[in-house]
């Protein structure tokens, strides 16, 4: 029997996080619950129902936001099951107001939770897997991440999480290319689900949730992906952002430049070039990810 694997996933206590953490316990996992709030709040009850279908989980309180607070993370898993192979940052919050109306501590507030929270858990996680890999150890570690279409795509309202989003997806292609020596992949996951976070949104641009949209944006869709991740046999695969939509799987692509032309001397000819290139360009993906004119 192979050695049971040790995975944390922030922000675990409902929604999304609690779908990988139960996902990750049905594999084998031994599962670090991080949420904040009272041992006997939401993320004590995934523990609880881990526990109660034989799986084995502990619970953390440590604030993602807090670098020295990750560090202990880290630590507790290493501590209590000798090592950690996974890490899912999905830790987030919502403070939506578009740009004229936001203030500076709701631009504060979602950049420190979901980019400074991916980066503080990342980091300490790295450093465990360099030093393993140095010691000689066969490292096979995920980093699993998360954005969003907002981050992808633009989305009105949303400009602070927008941001936050599209700096973690650039953050994860860059922890591919690093953590890879290592023995590490690194991916994102861009999730549509319906949670607590995301049902009062959701309402307001689609109106009554039918029983089948829960059913199309049940948080489980995006928990499978999660853990196929997760399996020893994908490794290999890193560098990639996928689009979860229900049942409904995408790889979303970075940039593109398309098209390219050499800058004429002449300001007029200039004009008239990048008029032309801006015409011939693809537009931007809407929400949905497709393009349209």
């Amino acid at each position: 029997m192979s050695p049971r694997r040790t995975a944390v996933v922030t922000g675990a206590g409902r929604g999304l996080g609690r779908a990988y953490a139960l996902a990750l316990a049905a594999a084998g996992h031994a599962v670090i619950v991080n949420d904040l709030g009272a041992d006997d709040g939401p993320a004590g009850a995934v523990v609880a129902e881990i526990e109660s279908a034989g799986g084995t989980a502990v619970l953390s309180r440590h604030d993602v936001t807090d670098f020295a607070a990750t560090s202990e993370l880290v630590g507790l898993a290493v501590d209590t099951f000798g090592g950690l192979d996974v890490v899912v940052a999905n830790a987030g919050i919502l403070r939506d107001r578009t740009l004229a109306s936001m203030t500076e501590a709701e631009w504060d507030d979602v950049i420190a939770v979901h980019l400074k929270g991916t980066f503080t858990v990342a980091h300490h996680a790295a450093a465990h897997w360099r030093a393993r890999a140095k010691a000689g150890a066969d490292v096979d570690g995920r980093l699993i991440t998360t954005t969003s279409a907002s981050g992808l795509f633009g989305n009105i309202g949303q400009s602070n999480y927008a941001a936050a989003k599209a700096g973690i997806a650039a953050f994860t292609l860059v922890a591919a290319q690093e953590l890879r020596p290592y023995g590490v992949s690194a991916n994102c996951v861009a999730p549509s689900a319906l949670t607590r976070l995301t049902e009062a949104p959701l309402r307001r641009y689609e109106g009554e949730i039918t029983d089948r949209r829960r059913a199309e944006l049940d948080p489980n869709w995006v928990a499978r992906v999660v853990a196929w991740l997760c399996r020893p046999d994908t490794r290999d695969i890193t560098g990639r952002v996928f689009d979860v939509r229900g049942p409904q799987v995408g790889i979303a692509s970075g940039w593109h430049l398309e098209p390219t032309f050499t800058q004429p001397d002449d300001l007029d000819e200039l004009d008239r070039a990048l008029r032309s290139a801006i015409a011939a360009a693809p537009p931007a993906a809407d929400m949905e990810g497709q393009r349209h004119d």
